[in-house]
């Protein structure tokens, strides 16, 4: 029998800001995402994340810490403007967010220059997303996946489904308009869940080929249509692992921009101890296994890829911190470690 899932939320701590000014934040961006006229004005005194061919730019600084660079609008035409391309290009970045401050922000692709020519006038380097990770603090990481993904999808969604014709964006960039059929689009994410599942000792992680070397995650799969989350949460652990879940407890969310802009559902999950054994669906799966709340405990202390040299064994690790995984993990961890 599954146990219900938990209160979605629970306030944890307290907002050090008053309600109020989030309130007048939300209400402020959402009237530049609305307004045409309202969201040019917010980029003229806004900051944009360039990217190129949806990498980020990030920028290294003395002490060897990678950043977020946020470059004000003006700099960015002057920008175009030295490398011979038109200032008004500026126009077609992509808002984002805002800050706490109501400085609007955007995400701008310039793919269609010369990447080291950017770089060379910007002081950085595009790197790619899944590597970015890694260098960011956690703050900017949910700000440039966000940012990459609303590129992403204006890139591929120029077309109206139902007639052919091309679809036209709102100044912000919230939406897509067919003016033939009048079809109104809108950025989209994909349902997936994602769970960690234990034995009340043991914890079970999987990989994919596609995973680099020795990184194993918790399993993760598309919900299907008509499916609830717990429905899809059962059916992907049978066909990845062979195993049927018993309880399910809710832990939190994440956008995640890979594949394409997915929403990151995450649970705990339990199974009978004494029926463990993993029937792993090659398919899906490269291999699954069970592993000791040491192996993991040592695994969570490794920050970044490890080298995996030659001959030597290879290195069991997790997911950054900044991956829902990683906090799912750390979660039984923690929680393991309070039970001995």
């Amino acid at each position: 029998m599954l146990q219900p899932l938990r209160i979605l939320f629970r306030p944890k701590w307290m907002v050090s800001r008053s309600s109020g000014s989030y309130v007048s934040r939300m209400r402020h961006l959402n009237k530049i995402k609305e307004e045409d006229e309202a969201c040019r004005a917010a980029l003229q005194s806004g900051n944009i994340f360039l990217y190129h061919k949806l990498a980020p730019l990030l920028r290294r600084t003395d002490s060897g810490i990678y950043q977020l660079p946020a470059l004000q609008t003006k700099d960015v035409e002057e920008i175009l403007e030295k490398l011979g391309e038109d200032k008004e290009m500026v126009k077609e970045s992509i808002l984002i967010n805002c800050t706490e401050q109501n400085e609007a922000q955007f995400s701008f692709d310039v793919g269609a220059i010369e990447q080291a020519a950017v770089e060379e006038l910007c002081r950085g380097t595009f790197v790619d997303l899944r590597k970015a990770f890694f260098l960011l603090r956690g703050s900017e990481a949910p700000l440039v996946a966000r940012g990459q993904a609303l590129l992403r999808w204006h890139q591929t969604n120029g077309f109206c489904s139902s007639t052919g014709q091309p679809t036209q964006r709102n100044q912000s960039g919230s939406q897509r308009v067919c003016h033939s059929s009048g079809i109104t689009y809108y950025p989209k994410m994909s349902p997936v869940v994602i769970v960690l599942l234990s034995d009340g000792k043991r914890c079970l992680l999987g990989r994919q080929s596609t995973f680099p070397r020795g990184m194993y995650s918790a399993l993760a799969g598309f919900c299907d249509i008509g499916e609830t989350m717990e429905e899809a949460l059962r059916r992907e652990i049978a066909e990845e692992v062979g195993l049927e879940v018993e309880s399910i407890q809710y832990s939190g969310s994440q956008h995640w921009p890979f594949p394409q802009s997915s929403f990151m559902v995450a649970c705990h999950a339990t199974v009978n101890p004494d029926k463990t054994h993993v029937s792993v669906d090659k398919v899906e799966l490269e291999d699954a296994r069970w592993f000791s709340l040491e192996e993991v405990q040592e695994a969570l202390t490794i920050k970044a890829p490890p080298r995996n040299n030659k001959g030597e064994p290879t290195v069991f690790w997790v997911p950054p911190s900044y991956a829902i995984a990683n906090r799912l993990i750390q979660e039984w961890a923690n929680q393991q470690h309070l039970k001995s």
